[in-house]
C-alpha cells in the first residue's frame, strides 16, 4: 500500500521547508535509508531519508519550492500502483481545512459550488499538469516571477529551468520534473501570483489545458477566487508575448561563460547546492565543467574541481583594470533620484514577528550605567592565560547567566494562561547576517567557563555567517542579548524576542569622567537597557536583576563564584 511522505518538523519553530534538491525521480526504486531530498530551513540544509522500501510514485513539491510542515512531499508504493484515489483524498483533506460556516454558506447560496464544479469537470483524460505557486512560508500570500526561461510552445525536459521565483529568502530556480510542451503561462515576468495560483501548464501537445485549468480552479476554492488572483497578476507590467526578460538586480552578476554548462542567455546551469558550495570554496563556477544532464554542474563537480593556476592571475588583471577605470561622476550635479526595492518575503516575516512582539507585549525599559574599569583589567588578565580570546560580550553573557540564576523570575516566558518559569538558562545571542537577524543559543551558560562561552559563540557566529547553522542551534532561548557596542552605539533599546520575557541591549564602552571617592577622574562606562514584557516581569524584578548584573561586572571575580 502506498505511503505518503510529509514534511517533518525539524525544529520546534519550523513551519515550512524548501526542497533544495531531489536525489530520486518518479519511477526510481527507493530503499530504507536512501536520501530522497535535501531540505532547507531558514538556517540549514538537511538530508531527508526514506524509511520505506518501494517505488517513488509521486513528487508533490519541486526543487526550490517550499511546503508547510506536514505538507505532502512525495508518495512511495509498489511499482505501477494506482494512487489516483490517494491524491484525491489528499486534495480533499486540504480543502476540508476551510471553516464549516464557509462551506455551509457556499452550499446554501450556490448549488454550483467548488465541490460540485470539480465533480462536473472531468480532467482524467488530459495528459498535462498544472504548475501552481507553492506556499513558501507561513506568512506568504504571493510570489513574484523574476524571469521565465521557457516560452509557450517550447519543449521542456525533466530538470530544465522553467523560471526564477522570488521567495522569502532569495530568487530561486523553478525546475521541471516532467517532459512535455509548455502549453500555457499564467503569470508574466515581473508580475505576482497568489499562493496556489496557476503558474503554467506542461503536457502533451494539443492537450486541453483550458479544461484542466478550470478543473484545478474548481478544486482550489472556486473560480471566483482564482479569477481575482489572475486579475491581480494581469495588472502588473507585462510584455506583449510573455517572453521578454524582466529587469533583475542580479543581471550585472550573471556569468558570461559560453561553455557546455551555459545556456543561450549566458546563465550557468548548476544546482543550488553546487552554487553554494562553489561560493564557499571561492571558485568561479563558470570555470567548473559539469557532469550532470546537459552539462549541469552538480555537487560532485565542485568537490572534484581543482582551480587552475591562471585563475589568480586573471583575478589580479581584473583588479588592475578596476583600479585604472575612470571615476564615474553623476550626470547632473544635484540630480534627484531614487529606487524602490520590493520587500523580500523574509523581511516581511521579520516585520510581522517584531510587530507582533512590540504591539502585543507591553514593553518597559530599564537603563543602567556600569563602570567597566575592573572588567577591563580582568579581561586583560584572563586573556593572558585563556586558551581563546575572551571578549567583553562573553563576560556579559556569563554575568547575565549568573544574574538569572539569582533572579529566576526574569528567566520566564509568557504563555497566556500560564507563565513558564525556566529552571535552565539558555542565552540567545543576536547575530546580524545579510538576510536578517539570527539568534544562536548558548545552552546552560551559567555552567560554562568564560573560555567555553567564547569558543562556542565564535563557532555559532561563524556557522550563522556561512549559513551552516542548524535549527537546533537556535532553539530554546530563555533570555536574549543584543550587543551593538562594537558599532560605536552607546545606548539603544531592543524588542523582546519571543518566547523570552526580556532582552538586554548592550552599548559600547565609553571613556568619560566619573566621580570616584569624591574626585572627578577618568573612567570607562557601559550602558545597558533591559526590555521587559510587563505581562511576565514587573519593574522591581527587572531592576533587582540589573542591580546584580551591574555588581558582577563591576567586580568580575564574583562571576566565578
Amino acid at each position: 500500500m502506498a505511503e505518503v511522505i510529509r514534511m517533518p518538523k525539524m525544529s520546534d519553530t519550523m513551519e515550512e521547508g524548501v526542497i533544495a534538491a531531489w536525489h530520486k525521480q518518479v519511477g526510481d526504486q527507493v530503499k530504507a535509508g536512501d536520501i530522497l531530498a535535501e531540505v532547507e530551513t531558514d538556517k540549514a540544509t538537511m538530508e531527508l531519508e526514506s524509511y520505506e522500501d518501494g517505488t517513488l510514485l509521486h513528487i508533490g513539491i519541486q526543487e526550490q519550492e517550499s511546503v508547510a510542515v506536514d505538507g505532502v512531499i512525495a508518495i512511495l508504493g509498489k511499482k505501477g500502483e494506482n494512487i489516483d484515489d490517494l491524491l484525491k483524498d489528499i486534495q480533499s483533506g486540504d480543502s476540508s481545512s476551510q471553516s464549516e460556516d464557509t462551506k455551509e454558506a457556499a452550499d446554501s447560496n450556490d448549488s454550483g459550488s467548488a465541490d460540485s464544479a470539480s465533480e462536473d469537470i472531468d480532467t482524467s483524460g488530459i495528459n498535462a499538469e498544472v504548475l501552481a505557486m507553492p506556499k513558501m512560508s507561513d506568512t506568504m500570500e504571493e510570489g513574484t516571477i523574476a524571469a521565465w526561461h521557457k516560452k509557450v510552445g517550447d519543449e521542456v525536459k525533466s530538470g530544465d529551468l522553467l523560471a526564477e521565483v522570488e521567495t522569502d529568502k532569495a530568487t530561486m530556480e523553478l525546475e521541471s520534473y516532467q517532459d512535455g510542451i509548455l502549453l500555457y503561462i499564467g503569470v508574466e515576468e515581473g508580475a505576482s501570483v497568489a499562493v496556489d495560483g496557476v503558474l503554467a501548464v506542461i503536457g502533451e501537445k494539443g492537450a486541453d489545458y483550458e479544461t484542466l485549468i478550470k478543473g484545478y480552479k474548481a478544486e482550489n476554492s472556486g473560480e471566483a477566487k482564482e479569477e481575482k488572483k489572475e486579475e491581480k497578476a494581469a495588472s502588473a507590467p507585462s510584455s506583449s508575448n510573455g517572453s521578454a526578460p524582466a529587469p533583475k538586480a542580479e543581471a550585472s552578476q550573471a556569468p558570461t561563460s559560453t561553455g557546455s554548462n551555459t545556456t543561450k542567455n549566458g546563465r550557468i546551469k548548476a544546482s543550488p547546492l553546487a552554487k553554494r558550495l562553489a561560493e564557499e570554496k571561492g571558485y568561479d563556477i563558470s570555470q567548473i565543467p559539469g557532469s550532470g544532464d546537459g552539462g549541469r554542474i552538480v555537487k560532485r563537480d565542485v568537490e572534484n574541481y581543482t582551480p587552475s593556476a591562471s585563475a589568480p592571475a586573471s583575478a589580479e588583471k581584473g583588479k588592475g583594470d578596476a583600479a585604472s577605470a575612470p571615476v564615474q561622476l553623476p550626470r547632473v550635479v544635484g540630480e534627484e533620484s531614487h529606487e524602490e526595492v520590493k520587500v523580500s518575503q523574509m523581511r516581511k516575516t521579520i516585520a510581522r514577528r517584531l510587530s507582533e512582539s512590540k504591539f502585543s507585549a507591553p514593553h518597559f525599559y530599564l537603563t543602567m550605567e556600569i563602570n567597566m574599569d575592573k572588567a577591563i583589567e580582568a579581561r586583560k588578565s584572563i586573556n593572558e592565560v585563556a586558551p581563546v580570546k575572551v571578549s567583553f560580550n562573553d563576560m556579559v553573557i556569563k554575568a547575565v547567566a549568573a544574574s538569572l540564576r539569582q533572579h529566576p523570575d526574569v528567566n520566564v516566558s509568557w504563555l497566556g494562561d500560564t507563565i513558564r518559569k525556566n529552571h535552565h538558562i539558555h542565552i540567545g545571542v543576536a547575530v546580524a547576517v545579510p538576510e536578517g537577524l539570527l539568534v544562536p543559543v548558548v545552552r546552560f551558560a551559567d555552567n560554562k567557563s568564560l573560555s567555553h562561552i567564547s569558543a562556542e559563540v565564535k563557532e555559532l557566529a561563524k556557522k550563522a555567517s556561512e549559513k551552516k547553522i542548524q535549527p537546533a542551534d537556535m532553539e530554546g532561548n530563555t533570555f536574549t542579548i543584543s550587543n551593538l557596542g562594537m558599532f560605536g552605539i552607546e545606548e539603544f533599546t531592543a524588542i523582546v524576542n519571543p518566547p523570552d520575557a526580556c532582552i538586554m541591549a548592550v552599548g559600547g564602552i565609553k571613556q568619560t569622567a566619573v566621580v570616584k571617592d569624591g574626585q572627578l577622574v577618568p573612567g570607562n562606562v557601559m550602558k545597558v537597557t533591559l526590555s521587559c514584557d510587563h505581562r511576565a516581569v514587573d519593574g522591581a524584578v527587572g531592576a533587582a536583576f540589573l542591580k546584580t548584573f551591574k555588581e558582577l561586572l563591576e567586580d568580575p571575580v564574583r562571576i566565578l563564584i
